[in-house]
């Protein structure tokens, strides 16, 4: 994959830049995505060889990259042209829908910031470890104060998916297989270790939140944001910092498979919630497995999240956040789609190799799914991200940590 990049990164340096006749204004890169049809330059005759060559090279990074492509009306990072329909109601939304919707949004927040500052009033964090900047949360306090912040917070988490337009979400539970996994009898383990799903959007999180109130891993910088850090704290997220060193970054798998068995083996310790693809899709694919989450080797339930869409995807992909945000609640309605497996629960050989493991658990999840298995990841995200902006440093990418 690196050597193709090379390759291409050669290819786009060599091409001169298209002529343009001389009243034409420049267009830039955040006016017109990188990954655009040729055919908007097709009024210029004289450019038209140069536009094709262009075209062909981003076509081919479109394969390369198809786990990130945007296939939605709104095109590649939200910038394509739009239909003068989708302009119409995306102006209508814009003066009506969204203000209500940010007020709404932004009073659940706020209201769920204030139970979880008052439940956690006079009460020491835990502490994973004795360092200043070491794992800390509220997920492991007892009695009627974790009662009310995770009633609250699953309640608040659907009337926010609410606000976001997912007024339905279709839940498909499918039935334990009595032949599978070796088993003689269909009965699950009453609880597995952890919960294991695809990665699409933030709009994940909530859904999660909504369903089982799990601890997450999150960036270290989001214990630290206004609002949403004390409320991860209360969620139990485990923080990672994305470019850590190895040895930080061991310690922090540690972390995620003592609380992973943690869940497991106590039923009132908070569930551990994780995507082991490390990073958002489009939806239509499934990348490789990181092992973190199988280390344990414990049960996992597997969950599949899809967002069918007719205008706008939820995926967050190649957008960025602030246009998705808006986007998103430019649109009257959204839909989510789930589809929870049966617990999973390791064979002998598949928690002697964590890898088998995550790759059995993976395949199960892409056929239940209908989801694509990529075999990019993380630092192919970024370099799609890098060719997008403009930036045609794609090898120097993918040298940057993949945590």
């Amino acid at each position: 994959m690196e050597t193709e990049l090379k390759d291409l990164k050669s290819q786009l340096s060599q091409q001169p830049p298209p002529s343009q006749p001389p009243l034409q204004p420049t267009v830039t890169n955040d006016d017109v995505p990188l990954l655009k049809n040729s055919e908007t330059h097709h009024s210029h005759n004289s450019s038209n060889s140069n536009s094709n060559s262009s075209g062909d090279n981003l076509d081919e990074l479109e394969k390369k990259f198809a786990a990130y492509v945007r296939h939605d009306v709104y095109g590649t990072m939200g910038r394509g042209e739009l239909p003068l329909g989708e302009k119409f109601l995306l102006g209508i939304a814009l003066v009506t829908l969204v203000p209500v919707r940010v007020v709404l949004a932004t009073t659940v927040l706020v209201l769920y910031y204030l139970i979880c500052r008052i439940c956690t009033l006079f009460s020491a964090p835990n502490r994973e470890e004795e360092e200043e900047d070491g794992q800390e949360d509220y997920a492991h306090m007892g009695g009627w104060r974790r009662t009310v912040i995770v009633q609250s917070g699953r309640s608040l988490s659907r009337v926010m998916l609410f606000v976001f337009g997912f007024y339905w979400i279709k839940e498909t539970y499918r039935i334990p297989d009595s032949t599978a996994q070796g088993k003689e009898e269909s009965e699950e383990p009453e609880r597995p270790g952890a919960i294991i799903s695809n990665h699409v959007s933030y709009i994940d999180i909530l859904y999660h939140m909504h369903s089982s109130f799990p601890s997450f891993v999150a960036k270290r910088s989001v214990g630290k944001l206004p609002l949403v850090g004390l409320i991860s704290k209360c969620l139990g997220c485990v923080y990672v910092q994305r470019e850590s060193k190895s040895s930080d970054f061991k310690g922090v798998s540690g972390v995620v498979t003592e609380r992973v068995r943690e869940a497991y083996q106590n039923k009132s310790a908070p569930m551990m919630m994780l995507f082991p693809e490390g990073t958002t899709t489009n939806g239509d694919y499934l990348l490789p497995f990181k092992t973190g989450a199988f280390l344990s080797t414990v049960p996992v339930r597997p969950v599949i999240l899809r967002y069918p869409y007719r205008r706008f995807s939820p995926a967050w992909d190649s957008i960025s956040g602030v246009r998705h945000v808006i986007y998103l609640l430019c649109q009257f309605v959204n839909h989510l789609e789930v589809v929870r497996l049966p617990i999973y629960c390791p064979s002998q050989q598949e928690k002697d190799d964590p890898k088998l493991y995550a790759s059995n658990v993976r395949r199960l999840m892409a056929s239940e799914g209908n989801l694509i298995m990529s075999d990019i990841g993380l630092p192919e995200k970024r370099a799609y991200h890098a060719a997008l902006n403009g930036n045609n440093s794609l090898p120097s990418v993918l040298h940057q940590k993949d945590d």
